[in-house]
Order: structure tokens, then C-alpha cells, then sequence
């Protein structure tokens, strides 16, 4: 577990994000703020991030194989943008690596849904390889890794976590979310407590002027790279002030990656997002809002407007909440008419009841004409024969 320094902490870039996000503390209740992202539904052609589909094996591609080492070569799968980083540059990534003799996949840092960070020039020896290819990657690039043993986990392998078999030659599946220049090499978990929360703010920010320009790629990146700051183990170390405001720099970014992912009409992810921060801060109208409109947007009514009804409670005059609640009141109204309408079809016009007292009627007369036949054609022989 990493050692956290806890210094006092002057500023963390403040520009208008008030949320408190532990006990005791208050937000707004706007579901949208000027420094996060608003919901806009227009369409986008961009897909990030998350792991490939086809999760049998290493992806097949079929761009060009540059070679980076004598035992090192790249397929890029997804082209980058910017410059390369540089020796001590600190990576943030994904990744997942396959043996590539039996192709049995040893390692997936996707499903751990936090960022692996690796200095360059200062990585372990097993990652040697993957550092090579890192250095020769842009931000946003994904590629895949030809790693030869030497340059991996070496002549015996690992035979504890992961587990890899002797003489491996390695195939990775590899996306550089992003990376930090400097010049010393320091490692987040080098940095005080101070510095962290700075250096996270500073992405957050960052991420908030690309989704204004609509590059929701890049703003993701900046966003995941922020929460890169704030794992699990530092997160846990924190108390107080200073959880407070690692809060309050973490939990903006889970929802302004939701609002990236519901605008690409990627809504399952959107509502994971919501989540990490409802952990947290089961009241959270923003976190509460996205997940409705995710929920919503994938036909789970029920669940969307339990949420709205939620956020609705801490923010009664939110025009956005209260429009979301209309809306699927109409929608439930459309769905009843196609029901009826439906039925009816089925099982057709109600039959009409029969009347049964014309019926009876009818049924007497005719008795009384056969009563009137029979009398007239053996009345008379009757008499006859007393």
C-alpha cells in the first residue's frame, strides 16, 4: 500500500466546483454546473476506452508491424495524438497481456477499472518490454505488443501472480490513457497528499475545456488520469479535510466521464460511473441524474424514475429533473395506448348479446301452428271412433 504524506493543503484550484462529498458537508443542487459538463445529446462517432469485444484471445490486426527493439514490435490498433513521452515520464494505462505460446490471457487491467501507472526508465524488469513500446505510443493510442521473453518475465517465468509459464514470449493489448512530463521521475505515490490533489484538479480542469470543444476522447483521458491520482489505497489513507477534498476533485470526474459516455450512447457504463460516486454520497443529485438518464435512455423505466424521484427530493426546482419525470410520464402514456390498441386487435370487436326474448317468442308460435296442424289432421278421426 502506498504511504500518503499529509500536508496542509492551500488551494486546489477552486473555479466554481463547490461539491462536499462526506458527512457533514453540503452541494449544490443543480444537476449542472458551469466546470462540468452539460448533457447534450447530439450524436458522437467516438468510441473510448474499455476492453476489446472478442475476449478469446489477442486482437487480430492488420496495420503495419514496426519494430522497436530487437525484441520488441507494434501494430497500432487506434492511432494517437500529441507528442511521445520522454524518459521518467510518468504512463497511465490499460492493458492486457496473453502467453503468446498457449495463448492463455495472464493479465487484464481493464477489469480493474483504475489506471496502471509505470515510469519510464524506472519500470520493474518484467516490464521492460511494455515500456519500450509506451515510449514509442501518443496519448490515446492503443497497440498491440509483440514482447520477447528476455524482455518480459525472463527464462523462469512467474509462477505467482500472474502467472506466466518459462520462456513466455508475451502478446499485449495496450491503450496509453495519457502520461505526466517530468523531468525527475516522481511517482504519484512520492507526491504529498497536496500535491495529488493539485495535479489531479489541474486534469479535471483540463478534461472540462475538451468537452466544451466536443473532443470527448481527450477530455475521458484527462478525467481518468485525474482519478489516477486518487486510487483505492490513497483514498483509504485520507480522513477529514483532506477526504473531503479529494472528493470533491474525484467524484466530478466519475460524473464528468458519465456524461461523456451517455452522450456516445454508451449508458451501462455511464450508470457504473454514477455508482462509484453514489458509494460515497448516496444523495448525489448529479450522480443520481445521470444514472436516470442513462437508465431512461435503455428502456428501464421503473429504475430511471426512482432515480429522478430521488434527485427530484434534494432539488425540487430543477427544471432538468422535473422535464425528465414529464417525459416519462408521456412515454408510459404511449406504452398504455399501444397496449390497448394491441388487445383490442387481439381479441376483437366484444360480441354483441342476443335477444333471447324475440327468440322465445318465435320458439311459441311455431308450437302453437304444429298444435293447430296435428288437431286438424287426426281431430276428427277421434271423434269418430267413440
Amino acid at each position: 500500500m502506498e504511504e500518503v504524506q499529509q500536508q496542509p493543503i492551500q488551494s486546489v484550484g477552486e473555479d466554481g466546483e463547490k461539491e462536499m462529498m462526506s458527512n457533514g458537508s453540503s452541494m449544490t443542487h443543480e444537476t449542472q454546473q458551469d466546470d462540468e459538463p452539460e448533457i447534450v445529446m447530439e450524436g458522437s462517432s467516438f468510441v473510448h476506452g474499455g476492453a476489446s469485444e472478442d475476449d478469446k484471445g489477442p486482437p487480430k490486426v492488420d496495420s503495419q508491424v514496426e519494430i522497436l527493439h530487437e525484441k520488441v514490435t507494434k501494430q497500432i490498433i487506434k492511432e494517437g495524438h500529441g507528442v511521445k513521452p520522454s524518459k521518467y515520464s510518468t504512463c497511465f494505462l490499460h492493458y492486457k497481456a496473453w502467453s503468446e505460446s498457449t495463448q492463455h490471457k495472464f493479465e487484464d487491467t481493464w477489469q480493474e477499472l483504475q489506471l496502471v501507472e509505470l515510469v519510464l526508465g524506472k519500470e520493474k524488469k518484467e516490464m521492460t518490454g511494455l515500456a519500450i513500446g509506451l515510449s514509442s505510443m501518443k496519448s490515446g493510442e492503443r497497440a498491440v505488443l509483440h514482447v520477447g521473453w528476455e524482455l518480459g518475465y525472463g527464462e523462469e517465468g512467474n509462477f505467482s501472480f500472474p502467472n506466466v509459464p518459462p520462456k513466455a514470449n508475451i502478446i499485449y493489448e495496450v491503450e496509453l490513457i495519457g502520461f505526466d512530463e517530468t523531468k525527475e521521475g516522481k511517482a504519484r505515490s512520492d507526491m504529498t497528499v497536496e500535491e495529488r490533489i493539485s495535479a489531479a484538479d489541474r486534469r479535471r480542469m483540463d478534461g472540462n475545456s475538451l468537452f466544451k470543444e466536443e473532443k470527448l476522447e481527450e477530455a475521458m483521458q484527462q478525467y481518468e488520469m485525474a482519478i489516477a491520482y486518487m486510487n483505492d489505497d490513497f483514498m483509504f489513507q485520507l480522513y477529514g479535510k483532506y477526504q473531503d477534498m479529494a472528493l470533491a476533485v474525484k467524484n466530478p470526474c466519475h460524473l464528468n466521464i458519465a456524461a461523456c459516455l451517455i452522450k456516445l450512447k454508451r449508458y451501462e457504463e455511464a450508470i457504473a460511473q454514477c455508482a462509484i460516486v453514489l458509494v460515497e454520497d448516496q444523495n448525489n443529485v448529479k450522480a443520481l441524474f445521470r444514472r436516470g438518464k442513462a437508465r431512461s435512455e435503455l428502456g428501464q423505466t421503473d429504475a430511471a424514475r426512482e432515480d429522478f424521484l430521488k434527485a427530484r427530493k434534494f432539488a425540487p426546482e430543477d427544471k432538468a429533473i422535473l422535464k425528465e419525470l414529464r417525459v416519462l410520464d408521456e412515454d408510459d402514456k404511449i406504452v398504455y395506448q399501444k397496449q390497448k390498441e394491441l388487445y383490442k386487435g387481439l381479441f376483437g370487436p366484444r360480441p354483441q348479446p342476443k335477444d333471447t326474448k324475440r327468440v322465445t317468442n318465435w320458439l311459441v308460435l311455431v308450437w302453437q301452428w304444429l298444435v293447430l296442424l296435428f288437431y286438424r289432421l287426426f281431430g276428427g278421426k277421434m271423434v269418430k271412433t267413440e
